[in-house]
């Protein structure tokens, strides 16, 4: 019974198996991305998760365990340099296995493994302003036409006439001026009959 047993023997020996998953990670690191078996690649995300958490850690502790396991140094530089910023953010699950189908000669289901590229929240700017019960989300149309006419110049107001007596007042005065008026255009016209009849009275008297 193989309890408490978490590791897979792969068919192979303690070191060629340790060998073949250090040479595997620092092509992960390097390329970003390999394609293996689905066995391999289910094993390999625990060695690739281990030396993130490392290299998220950053001291020189850290980076001596992990140049105990990656190849290269110019690997292990790049990876403790982007990490921070690349799964700062994240805790865990930094690589996908995507099935990709069956090896040709012996028919072995292959997977790619890859790292995953986490987007950074953006920064909303600008404060929110804190509402009261009573504010909408929106301004109303009233609200908006009261700050246009009150960025509009002030223009001077004609006081309205409101009693009715006051405008009939206005009404009569009108009346009579014209009734004025028509009456200094009829009298030439009197003056000028009054005229022509004293006239005919005058050649009437003589004959």
């Amino acid at each position: 019974m193989r309890h408490r047993k978490a590791t897979l023997k792969l068919n192979r020996t303690s070191s060629h198996r340790k060998a073949m998953f250090r040479n595997m990670v620092t092509s992960l690191f390097k390329h970003e991305r390999i394609r293996t078996t689905d066995a391999k690649a289910k094993e390999l995300r625990r060695w690739a998760d281990n030396l993130i958490t490392l290299a998220k850690r950053g001291d020189l502790h850290a980076r001596r365990q992990a140049l105990s396991i990656v190849r290269e140094k110019g690997v292990v530089h790049k990876l403790f340099e982007e990490a921070t910023e690349r799964f700062g953010a994240v805790l865990g699950g930094y690589t996908r296995i995507v099935k990709v189908g069956r090896r040709a000669g012996d028919a072995a289901p292959l997977s790619v493994i890859e790292l995953i590229k986490f987007e950074k929240p953006k920064k909303k700017t600008g404060k929110k302003k804190t509402k009261t019960l009573g504010e909408d989300k929106k301004p109303s149309k009233s609200r908006e036409a009261t700050k246009t006419k009150e960025a509009l110049p002030k223009q001077e107001k004609k006081p309205e006439v409101k009693d009715k007596e006051v405008v009939k007042a206005k009404q009569a005065a009108t009346d009579q001026k014209s009734k004025a008026a028509t009456k200094k255009k009829n009298e030439p016209a009197k003056e000028e009959s009054q005229r022509t009849t004293s006239k005919n009275k005058d050649s009437k008297s003589e004959k």
